[in-house]
């Protein structure tokens, strides 16, 4: 997308503007291609179709998530998320303008994806540039729901996980690496001024301020944290026990990453919530399974 160096007063017409003619330019090609580097060492092992969509859907999911951390306006930034709804309603039309949705034109028609989990993606890049602090357990969860699960929706589906099968999975696979990346992110989020444990799990452990440093500080914190590993660990029970119905590639990206995550959120419980700008190490297995869910939702 088109570099974000404008004043707090452009117009927001400018913005877009500057936003599409930068579609077809060099630099948004470049980094399509960049982006899908990551993935590809994994999906060398799916069938040409089913590589090319992942590969697109993560290029996706870079170029709006990308957005969130720029150093930007609010007023911006949401202004761009706009462009990319408008470019997802170009896609489902049948006149993608974007690198991006050119590439995932054919994974539409090939594999029935949803126009509303793209745009479910869309609204959870922009419930960060919003900012989060305490959100209360609703909120989190259609964060969550947004964040991670919509994606892993796509992403099942595409490698064969047909509704109803594929929706279980994603739904609690996809609640649990995205609460388990709460737990892991906790410090460089809150360096953001953003915090995403529960406001009611903090309450019920009598923290009642939203500011993240003041949290983090507080000596309730291991329990808030290992409430919430419980939840997430819940998830992954489930995860396994509704995956084993999905076809077989499917069943094996989902296996992957439940180990992987399933791993970090045992290290994390294990290295304890005191040192929680300690990073944690797990097993070189578990480490490139994580590599597969990271590539999915982003973090």
């Amino acid at each position: 997308m088109v570099a974000l160096e404008r004043t707090e007063g452009s117009a927001l017409v400018d913005v877009r503007a500057a936003t599409a003619a930068t579609i077809e330019g060099v630099a948004t090609v470049q980094r399509v291609r960049a982006a899908i580097t990551p993935v590809s060492w994994w999906t060398r092992l799916l069938p040409t179709p089913q590589r090319k969509a992942l590969q697109a859907l993560y290029a996706f999911d870079c170029e709006v998530g990308g957005i969130a951390g720029e150093n930007a306006s609010w007023t911006m930034k949401l202004a761009l998320l706009a462009d990319w709804r408008a470019e997802i309603a170009q896609l489902y039309a049948g006149r993608p303008e974007h690198a991006v949705t050119r590439a995932l034109r054919e994974a539409v028609d090939r594999f029935d994806l949803l126009c509303e989990d793209f745009l479910a993606i869309i609204d959870g890049k922009e419930m960060d540039v919003r900012d989060i602090r305490a959100p209360s357990i609703e909120y989190l969860d259609l964060y969550c729901e947004r964040r991670a699960v919509a994606i892993s929706r796509i992403a099942l589906r595409i490698l064969g996980a047909a509704p109803p099968d594929g929706e279980r999975a994603a739904a609690v696979l996809g609640r649990g690496m995205q609460l388990t990346s709460i737990l892991c992110n906790l410090a460089e989020d809150a360096a953001r001024e953003r915090l995403y444990l529960p406001r009611e799990l903090l309450c019920a452990h009598g923290i009642f301020a939203t500011m993240p440093s003041y949290v983090l500080a507080q000596p309730a914190l291991p329990q808030v944290c290992n409430a919430l590993a419980e939840q997430a660990a819940a998830h992954f029970a489930e995860a396994q026990r509704v995956m084993v119905v999905c076809p077989r590639f499917a069943r094996l990206a989902a296996r992957a990453m439940l180990s992987g995550y399933r791993a970090l959120l045992e290290a994390l419980v294990a290295r304890g919530w005191n040192r929680i700008d300690e990073p944690v190490r797990t097993a070189t297995w578990h480490q490139a399974a994580l590599l597969i869910g990271r590539d999915l939702i982003g973090r």
